[in-house]
């Protein structure tokens, strides 16, 4: 016998369950304008607070206050805002193409619009960005073709991706999205590796990614982040801390420890945390992070604190492990309505032209959609099976065209 204490596992519990009140009260959210924003140049022993911090440049009231304040333009301001509005009708009458059977999977980004939009609008078209499911205002904010996406959705005959990537996972290399994968970290990775041999052949391009908190857990995280900072590569890590992983909670990957953000101390590179549902504040991040990478200063890890509003995707449902009502009392609000409101404050915007706004982006998307649909939907419409043999080889071999002739098709 010993006079030691029995061991307990400590397993994380998040704030509510469902059925219970919502409190995020034990959150601490610092006033906007609060955070000190260093030079560019600054070196990382300097910036080792900024982890702990929250970067914030819109106040409740909607005014842009503080050092972060970005030297966005109105037109900019304006066109991140039609981007976000854009994608969430988007979102919307997909999700209900899958309800009607229309296609066999979609997720929704609601609430972290500005995550997309604002860094999509930053970067030059010749940086790549290596995105998760919910950044699709990048595309949104480059002016990528809406049928083309719902085609891609739809699955049918007209998918630019020819029927090899399940719907969500876009890909446009014209537009700096390079292809999703369901295997998340695999891309910190890959967008580390992409910015090294941007720098290896002595050119100026850089890459940004993105990965769910959840991923933080993995062994890709790791990797990447120790790439990148032996080698200084020209990238911008973001982690999307959007408080669920499907339907583990934050805590699960150590939100309860520590910032995502300080993660970035052990491997001696910036970290900064920011508030997520901040149009100026992820812009002006972005815009940091992607001076440093422009100037020889190495990668920068952004963790963009956010909340994901709706269900992880549509064969998940959120109230089964969270309040029904959580959504509603996330303390940062709302991307679009804070910056609308900034932008009302401002002058240059009203609720009259937002109206129409969203009558206007709403139809665009009802168009695309009739479009599609015109194609076909899920199993109504789908790519040649002659698509599966193409890309495959840049010269096919024996096998391929043994495989060609099999099914029926000449070569």
């Amino acid at each position: 016998m010993t006079n030691r204490p029995t061991l307990q596992l400590y397993i994380p519990e998040p704030l509510a369950r469902p059925g219970e009140a919502v409190d995020f009260g034990g959150l601490v959210i610092p006033s906007a304008g609060s955070v000190d924003r260093p030079a560019t140049d600054t070196p990382e022993s300097e910036l080792r607070l900024l982890p702990y911090q929250l970067i914030r440049v819109l106040d409740d009231e909607g005014q842009a206050v503080g050092p972060w304040k970005p030297e966005a333009t109105p037109l900019q301001l304006l066109c991140g805002l039609r981007a976000m509005m854009l994608t969430r009708a988007f979102d919307e009458r997909l999700f209900r193409a899958h309800r009607q059977g229309k296609t066999s999977f979609y997720m929704k980004s609601t609430g972290e619009e500005a995550l997309g939009a604002a860094p999509s609008m930053v970067l030059g078209y010749d940086d790549m960005c290596f995105p998760t499911y919910r950044v699709l205002s990048w595309l949104m904010a480059r002016g990528y073709p809406l049928t083309d996406l719902v085609n891609q959705i739809f699955s049918n005959a007209k998918d630019p991706l020819k029927g090899r990537q399940l719907p969500i996972l876009y890909s446009a290399r014209d537009y700096g999205f390079y292809s999703l994968s369901g295997n998340v970290g695999s891309r910190f990775g890959h967008a580390v590796g992409w910015a090294m041999a941007s720098a290896y052949k002595q050119d100026d391009k850089i890459a940004l990614a993105y990965i769910g908190e959840g991923t933080t857990a993995e062994g890709d995280f790791h990797e990447a982040l120790t790439f990148a900072s032996v080698y200084r590569a020209p990238v911008i890590l973001c982690v999307t801390n959007n408080q669920w992983a499907i339907s583990s909670f934050a805590g699960i990957a150590g939100a309860n420890e520590t910032t995502f953000a300080a993660k970035a101390l052990a491997y001696g590179i910036p970290g900064l945390r920011v508030d997520g549902n901040d149009f100026l504040a992820v812009w002006a991040a972005t815009e940091w992070a992607a001076e440093r990478a422009r100037t020889n200063q190495g990668a920068t890890l952004i963790e963009f604190f956010t909340y994901r509003a709706s269900g992880h995707s549509t064969s998940d449902d959120p109230t089964k492990y969270r309040p029904a009502d959580e959504p509603n009392h996330w303390p940062l609000g709302d991307p679009i309505t804070r910056l609308k409101r900034h932008l009302i404050n401002e002058g240059i915007w009203d609720d009259e032209r937002d109206v129409h706004l969203l009558g206007e982006v709403d139809n665009e998307v009802k168009v695309a959609v009739r479009e599609a649909e015109s194609v076909g939907t899920l199993g109504k419409s789908k790519p040649p099976i002659a698509e599966m043999f193409e890309g495959v080889f840049a010269e096919p071999d024996w096998r391929l065209i043994e495989q060609r002739l099999e099914a029926g098709i000449t070569p």
